[in-house]
């Protein structure tokens, strides 16, 4: 390379400026920096030299025997280059998928008396935490594996309006994880496993609708925090994972279920679309694992209903039945972890006369959906919480401090009002599981929603008639108690098939067939509307 061509580039490398003929910025000749007569010019950065430190080493790069001396170059810092390249050439952004199964930059380890309280919390959540070792932790890694891939290969593509092969219910696609990685999936420790993504452009849609955040959603399943496994609180067997934050449900289900969720995501998306208030399953994905010599594990990605800054005290699961709407359990071992059931219920709940509109409307709609669809076995999750420390007692719940009081003034919602009127105590909140901490709850249908509840003693008829389905004769037997209300219709997957048709017939030999649950649908939806109606009174 010729000399002049040598110091050309790296005066170009040196500086970050563009090559040019001649001295650049930061060049001496001779030993000394010229005036302007000279080709060399000021740098626009103090060198180290000038700073009154020490002065920088320069190295010779034109050995000259003349009276002009020799051309030398100070060594510019390894950070300011750093800095004049990264500015001068940006780096090509890593892939969507790569960016993020990359993990996150260790954060400094929070003070030992949060980590005590962060413990105690974890420790009193419902579930067991899915650790090495645990039954499920191969599932869980297979499902962390196949949620990162699929999310972040939808997130690389632009967002588009959904065309009719989207909506088929043959859209499916698979995609197989070898350990030793491929090129589209990256190397990992479980098992060879193949992947499979029902409608993902569908589910896309519906949780952009839903207002979820990939980054949210990816972070809440794939983080460093593992899941829960929750106990399974009914008789389809099926298994329950929740995530650290309980925001998301992951629930193992059955081929016939997938079957009818896909069956029904055309009129599910413009059902959810056109109603932003349904009380309906939020569902966020539909997913397949296959490992070699292993059953197919199918399983659905949804919301979860009870997920609240306030802790639930007490959970219902109502149907609007009464065979076998029990459960088997002494009073003094119920706590909030318990799911109830209808005839365990003793309260009604009083609504403002436009949240009771509201609920009575939606319920109506969605259960006229449910009915054209064919699905019946459906119920309402009903979460409670308490905001009085007399209830609680009275209840067996162990009082806690910085609970939320009512402030006496009740605020109209009908003015379009959308939070509550809540106050809280000067001592502060020191349950992290109680409530996270004094913002105002958003108050919307189903999240949030104050109440009066009112305790009463139930007596069940012994007769029950067809036409006036199941009643419930209840009087009042104690004050009213403010409350919250969480609540959403769950087990939507379930149609009056062979299997229920069988149940039902079978069943009505031993006891009034109004009363069981494996009924027609459209006599299902009427008696669970008229059980929402005995739950819930409006106030005058």
């Amino acid at each position: 390379m010729p000399p002049r061509a040598a110091a050309s580039l790296l005066q170009s490398d040196c500086c970050g400026h563009g090559p040019g003929p001649g001295p650049g910025p930061g060049w001496r000749v001779g030993g000394e920096l010229h005036g302007e007569a000279s080709c060399s010019y000021l740098p626009l950065r103090k060198r180290l030299s000038v700073d009154g430190k020490c002065p920088a080493p320069r190295i010779c790069i034109w050995e000259c025997d003349g009276e002009a001396g020799d051309i030398t170059c100070d060594i510019v810092a390894a950070p300011l280059r750093r800095s004049c390249s990264a500015r001068a050439m940006p780096p090509p952004p890593a892939p969507l998928f790569r960016r993020m199964m990359t993990p996150p930059p260790s954060r400094p380890r929070p003070p030992p008396q949060r980590v005590a309280e962060e413990a105690a919390a974890a420790a009193r959540r419902p579930g067991e935490t899915i650790c090495k070792g645990h039954r499920s932790y191969g599932l869980m890694l297979n499902l962390q594996l196949g949620i990162s891939y699929s999310v972040g290969k939808s997130s690389a593509l632009p967002f588009r309006k959904l065309s009719p092969s989207d909506l088929d219910p043959r859209e499916k696609v698979w995609t197989r994880f070898p350990p030793e990685g491929s090129k589209l999936t990256p190397p990992h420790h479980s098992v060879d496993f193949r992947w499979k993504d029902y409608c993902p452009a569908v589910f896309r849609h519906l949780r952009k609708l839903f207002g979820v955040d990939p980054a949210d959603y990816m972070l809440a399943i794939c983080g460093s925090n593992t899941l829960r496994e929750l106990a399974s609180p009914g008789k389809s067997g099926s298994c329950f994972f929740v995530t650290q934050d309980d925001r998301f449900m992951i629930k193992t289900v059955k081929k016939a279920e997938v079957k009818v969720l896909i069956r029904m995501l055309r009129s599910y998306y413009e059902h959810v679309c056109r109603y932003k208030s349904t009380l309906l399953t939020r569902f966020y994905g539909t997913h397949c694992i296959k490992q070699a010599g292993c059953p197919k594990v199918r399983f659905i990605i949804m919301d979860n209903f009870c997920c609240s800054e306030y802790k639930i005290h007490r959970r219902f699961d109502l149907k609007g039945s009464s065979h076998g709407r029990t459960i088997d359990k002494a009073e003094q071992k119920i706590d909030e972890t318990t799911t109830l059931k209808d005839l365990d219920l003793d309260y009604a709940f009083h609504l403002q006369k436009f949240w009771y509109e509201e609920l009575m409307k939606q319920i109506q709609m969605d259960c006229a959906f449910l009915e054209t669809q064919g699905i019946m076995d459906y119920s309402l999750l009903l979460g409670v919480h308490f905001r009085n420390d007399v209830s609680m007692s009275k209840m067996g719940v162990p009082q806690f401090n910085g609970l939320p009081k009512s402030t006496g003034k009740r605020k109209s919602f009908e003015g379009g009002g959308d939070v509550c009127e809540v106050c809280f105590m000067e001592s502060g909140c020191k349950d992290r599981d109680f409530i996270v901490d004094s913002r105002k709850p958003m108050v919307q249908l189903g999240k949030n929603m104050p109440a009066q509840a009112e305790h009463r003693s139930k007596r069940v008829l012994d007769k029950f008639l067809l036409n006036e389905r199941h009643l419930f004769i209840t009087t009042p037997s104690g004050g009213s108690r403010d409350v919250y209300l969480f609540f959403g219709i769950i087990d939507i997957l379930q149609d009056y098939d062979i299997t229920k048709k069988l149940e039902h017939a079978y069943k009505s030999f031993q006891v009034n067939p109004g009363c069981i649950s494996a009924v027609d649908p459209k006599l299902y939806s009427r008696r669970f509307q008229d059980f929402i109606r005995r739950v819930f009174i409006r106030e005058q």
